[in-house]
């Protein structure tokens, strides 16, 4: 899907997704849900996507049934707006099989994931953010897996389809930070984040439709206690860490 045509902006890519005309190609391997590689196509744009619909998901037991794709979608939107850029961009849209989130597919070194990213180095400037992302978001399935090496190098965060609940539910593999303070820029971000969400300026205002009401008090809730304790959070249980960790 490479040619010489120029990236992309944000916007142009958020514009794609929203209107391209989507054609399943296969399905995923390795899902619990439905997960299907389309081609995104309008006007002279095109782009690999993943589809997530919402007919697919398997009913989970302490989540509302149907929201897995809503929460994929917020989780983009929360990271858009700290400007992280930690999640590929990411829509809510009608699809082939109906409602669900279609994310920007990154070409990636299929070898490489998260642990092998921190053996490798050169990744330090990602972790405090997305360390600080996951407790936020309340991320309830951080796999080294679910962290990509695209082929620019950069790290992009995946699968967040269990997040955003308003019970605590933090699983996750990077607890490295446990107990250290946060840095000064993640904590002047995440002051913006919290008075853009009070006031749902911009695209957070997105966030009253994909989340319910008691969510995104939590998630405001959340927020709050992060930036009062100034730390990274430590884990309570052996219920803190995913299986598998890969």
């Amino acid at each position: 899907m490479s040619d010489e045509r120029p990236a992309l902006t944000i916007n142009q890519m958020l514009g794609l997704l929203t209107y391209a005309e989507l054609t399943p190609q296969t399905s995923m391997p390795w899902s619990s849900n439905a997960t299907i590689l389309c081609i995104a196509a309008h006007e002279e744009q095109q782009a690999l996507v993943i589809y997530k619909p919402q007919r697919g998901e398997r009913p989970l037991w302490d989540f509302p049934r149907g929201t897995l794709c809503k929460r994929e979608t917020a989780a983009f939107v929360v990271s858009h707006d700290l400007e992280w850029n930690l999640v590929p961009p990411t829509v809510l849209r009608d699809g082939p099989y109906g409602l669900g989130s279609v994310q920007l597919y990154i070409d990636n070194d299929e070898e490489a994931h998260l642990f092998t990213m921190q053996k490798e180095g050169g990744y330090e400037s990602y972790l405090p953010r997305l360390a600080a992302f996951d407790v936020i978001i309340n991320n309830a399935d951080r796999k080294s897996g679910h962290c990509l090496k695209g082929q620019d190098g950069r790290l992009w965060a995946i699968d967040h389809g269990i997040a955003f609940h308003d019970e605590p539910k933090l699983r996750t593999v990077l607890w490295d930070l446990a107990g250290e303070r946060l840095p000064a820029d993640i904590v002047i971000d995440l002051e913006h984040l919290r008075v853009r969400l009070h006031g749902r300026d911009g695209a957070l205002k997105l966030l009253d439709t994909l989340l319910s009401p008691e969510e995104t008090k939590a998630l405001q809730r959340r927020i709050d206690r992060l930036l009062s304790k100034g730390t990274y959070p430590e884990p309570t249980s052996e219920r803190n860490y995913p299986w598998p960790s890969v």
